[in-house]
């Protein structure tokens, strides 16, 4: 399957040629949504698409340092449990930051609001009603961490602002080349790994799609919900 590009606003059915629409803008005062460049094509090639702006922008202080050994979190989901090892030696402050809200339960009630076949599937952004739940703070983008979006690997996801992260992320089902960094922009940083129930991970990925609350496509038509993030014990 090739990906086509992708741009930074929201298109109709008809303009599917262009791209797959990125998270509609917020309510004023609300934290931005999260979106995504151009996806690599099953070969593996890159198509230009938005580059994230390079110049000396600055995200809100950093959370606390991230623990150095491993760490895993369990996602319960409506469709079922998966696992991510988190990475807090490539991503420190990204780690961080997600476990942070982890330990406050940011994530209960939030749904997968995109699945994308042999893309992505992103998530922990929206409540069941698709409205932005909370206000979070923003990351430094990590995205030069030496960590590809290969399949099974999950980063944050953003806008096209480099340090504006927050608490969505997004899994990657395929070797989405064109989300990491290069010469001339700022890529997306992968901050884990899926290590348990990747087949879960798939079947969020290949739910019935389109049209739903303020989206107009990708959108699974009956909610994926994220019913808690929680710390696991690493082996």
């Amino acid at each position: 399957m090739k990906h086509l590009p992708i741009v930074l606003v929201l298109l109709s059915a008809a303009a599917l040629q262009s791209a797959f629409a990125a998270d509609p803008p917020a309510a004023a005062g609300a934290a931005p949504a999260a979106a995504f460049p151009p996806a690599a094509s099953p070969a593996g090639s890159t198509t230009g698409g938005a580059a994230a702006d390079n110049s000396g922008s600055t995200a809100s202080a950093p959370p606390k340092a991230s623990p150095t050994g491993p760490v895993r979190v369990q996602v319960v989901t409506s469709l079922g449990n998966f696992t991510i090892e988190l990475l807090p030696e490539r991503a420190p402050l990204t780690v961080a930051q997600f476990l942070k809200y982890v330990d406050q339960g940011h994530y209960s009630g939030t749904i997968f609001h995109r699945a994308i076949a042999n893309f992505v599937i992103q998530g922990g952004g929206f409540d069941a009603n698709f409205k932005i739940k909370g206000n979070p703070g923003k990351v430094v983008n990590e995205s030069g961490n030496g960590l590809t979006n290969q399949r099974g690997t999950v980063g944050l996801a953003r806008p096209a602002e480099p340090h504006a992260g927050d608490v969505q992320f997004y899994v990657n089902l395929y070797d989405n080349s064109a989300l990491d960094p290069n010469q001339s922009r700022w890529g997306y940083a992968v901050f884990g790994k899926i290590v348990q129930g990747m087949d879960i991970v798939d079947k969020i990925g290949n739910v019935a799609t389109g049209a739903k609350g303020p989206f107009k496509e990708d959108a699974p038509l009956q909610p994926v919900v994220i019913e808690r993030i929680e710390r696991v014990a690493s082996p």
